[in-house]
């Protein structure tokens, strides 16, 4: 038997199936024969009889869920024809109310060898139990086909949360790939210009910026990072601004210490501090400062703030590709529960601020 047929008939002639036909014969029998009983009669004979109709039931019921686990077994084959499916299953109950019938006389002739063949009986008893038979597999049917459906929804959400998963990884993907030349390009025309201009300074920060490198691409390309380690990047692109901008840059970097393993987007800080320097503090000929603060709120929210002194709104309203994919990433990692918001600083400057919600961050 092929494994399709095999499951089909498993799933329809199995001992819980044979159980509940049990119980519902049981009960049919039970309710029979509470019209038989009579008080003057012993209680003996009552509880045989009862039980003798048990039997006699539950041999019927058997041979109908026999009948309809074959034909499901037929009906589950690579060639069957759907079609025939409706008539096929009618004339199995039909059939197995009679092979149920032809038992039931069988078995009571062991006890009874000169028990007559009813042909009324027998056409009743067929009629009925096809009815009965009719009207649960018709039940039956019907829960299976609703269970299918549940099943298919649920693969079928399952392919969607897959696919919007592909999306999603596809959209950071693209987004990182976006933010690193916009951040490394911007840092490496710093070390031209001041190569330019003084070498020796120029090589020694070329090799900070190589040491800068080695330690930020691989966290560019990670799906994740902490607090501590964008902490740390800033710090190093900071102090490789200061060589060249010497008085012009000031830096302050504040954290609360339990939040410096806290998981964080890679290259989001960092985007903020170099949006901070090319338009705020680069334009001014006094430069500026940029103060950096991590700290958590009460409503389990991370808030990073990055504010600087330089020209405020007056170059950039804030609209940059930076500024734009680290908004793009922060929606499609967390939807609504983040965000970033920039507004001016008084007496001047800009203050970037951006809330992050800490539990999810931390998962």
């Amino acid at each position: 038997m092929p494994p399709s047929s095999r499951q089909a008939l498993v799933q329809v002639f199995n001992l819980r199936a044979m159980a509940a036909v049990f119980y519902i014969c049981l009960g049919m029998a039970l309710s029979r024969a509470l019209t038989w009983y009579a008080p003057e009669a012993p209680l003996s004979e009552w509880l045989y009889s009862a039980v003798r109709y048990t039997r006699q039931t539950t041999i019927t019921g058997l041979s109908l869920l026999l009948a309809v686990a074959l034909v499901e077994a037929w009906l589950a084959r690579p060639g069957a024809r759907p079609r025939a499916a409706v008539l096929l299953r009618g004339l199995a109950l039909f059939v197995g109310a009679i092979l149920g019938t032809l038992a039931r006389h069988h078995v009571a002739r062991l006890h009874d060898p000169d028990a007559p063949w009813k042909w009324g009986w027998a056409l009743s008893t067929c009629l009925l139990w096809t009815l009965l038979g009719g009207v649960a597999y018709s039940l039956w049917h019907t829960a299976r086909a609703e269970r299918q459906a549940r099943q298919q929804l649920r693969e079928a959400a399952q392919r969607h949360e897959a696919l919007q998963a592909q999306q999603l990884e596809a959209q950071l993907s693209a987004l990182n790939a976006q933010i690193e030349p916009h951040f490394l390009f911007n840092t490496l025309a710093n070390v031209k210009r001041l190569y330019e201009t003084a070498p020796e300074r120029g090589r020694d920060m070329l090799l900070s910026l190589i040491a800068y490198l080695r330690a930020a691409l691989p966290s560019m390309r990670r799906g994740e990072s902490t607090l501590g380690q964008e902490l740390e990047l800033v710090r190093s692109y900071l102090t490789i601004l200061q060589m060249r901008m010497g008085e012009r840059l000031r830096f302050e970097i504040q954290a609360e210490p339990r939040l410096l393993p806290t998981r964080l987007p890679p290259m989001v800080l960092p985007t903020l501090v170099e949006n901070a320097i090319k338009h705020g503090l680069s334009p001014l000929p006094e430069g500026g400062e940029i103060r950096i603060q991590a700290q958590r709120q009460e409503a389990g929210t991370l808030l990073l703030e990055v504010r600087d002194n330089g020209q405020g709104f007056a170059a950039s309203g804030g609209s940059g590709v930076g500024l734009a994919n680290t908004r793009a990433r922060l929606e499609a990692l967390f939807g609504p529960h983040a965000s970033l918001e920039l507004e001016a600083a008084q007496p001047r400057g800009v203050v970037a601020r951006l809330r992050l919600p800490l539990d999810e961050v931390a998962a």
